[in-house]
């Protein structure tokens, strides 16, 4: 039977993922403007919402990764909802931004009882049973536990492709006043769609203890970081430095010290 802690994070995750949609929903009511980087943007949220659903699915499942996982989501959907509701000039509507502190403290609800209540964490250590191929034959063992902070890393990096995509994508709508940046527009996209196999691959070995891999990691998220920030504050101005560039250098942030606390921790060994 599923603990009450449990049960009652569940309640808490599908109250999240509906008070983000009824967020995005009032932004696109009480919007100014629809233009291209609007539209990219209240996208990019609607997908992100269905990380919620994800996260739901990892809590029944007791998987390890909900922890880091549900600190990635907070920290994207704050600043995905939080840069739609600010307009571009005069004050955000009053039902937004009592919709935005709403989601604002049940994520920070979520992020405390996922990382701070005994219950839950004790459901969480629970490991997956998978097949293994012994002298015997094929039996059930019980998966060998992964660092926290090689899932947070992980799943950190994960973030920067969708991270540099919106605002290049957002950028596209402002190439017919500015046809000079088109290749750098490209380009951006381009590395956007390349950063998210670097660092699938890079995780993958970091996982398994390799230290070049977490030295190219971290090269990977300095060159994103001086590519797609510049880029940014050129294209996009100052309002798009900071509703697009914060999040990523948040992602940025939290993938340096999870690195770096990974370091200090012996590789597991799958038996």
């Amino acid at each position: 039977m599923t603990p009450r802690p449990v049960r009652v994070l569940t309640a808490l995750l599908i109250a999240t993922a509906a008070a983000t949609v009824v967020v995005e929903v009032l932004n696109f009511w009480y919007a100014p403007e629809r233009g291209v980087g609007f539209a990219v943007r209240t996208g990019w949220a609607l997908v992100r919402t269905l990380g919620w659903l994800i996260l739901i699915f990892q809590v029944r499942r007791a998987r390890a990764t909900a922890k880091p996982l549900s600190l990635i989501l907070t920290m994207t959907t704050l600043f995905a909802v939080g840069r739609l509701i600010v307009p571009s000039s005069g004050r955000p509507p009053l039902p937004g931004l009592i919709s935005f502190g709403v989601l604002a403290l049940l994520c920070l609800t979520v992020v405390v009882l996922l990382h701070r209540h005994p219950g839950i964490d004790a459901h969480l250590i629970h490991q997956p049973r998978r097949p293994v191929l012994t002298r015997e034959g094929l039996s059930l063992r019980e998966a060998p536990p992964s660092d926290p902070w090689v899932l947070t890393a992980r799943l950190a990096s994960f973030s920067y492709s969708p991270l540099m995509l919106v605002p290049a994508l957002t950028a596209v709508g402002t190439l017919r006043h500015r046809p000079e940046w088109t290749l750098a527009v490209i380009l951006w996209i381009l590395a956007g769609i390349a950063v998210s196999y670097v660092a699938l691959l890079s995780a993958y070995f970091i996982g398994r203890g390799s230290h070049r891999a977490r030295a190219a990691l971290t090269s990977t998220t300095l060159a994103v970081l001086a590519f797609d920030l510049p880029l940014c504050g050129i294209l996009l101005g100052e309002d798009g430095l900071i509703r697009d560039g914060a999040p990523l250098v948040v992602a940025a942030a939290i993938t340096g010290y999870a690195l770096r606390r990974a370091a200090h921790t012996p590789a597991r060994v799958a038996v």
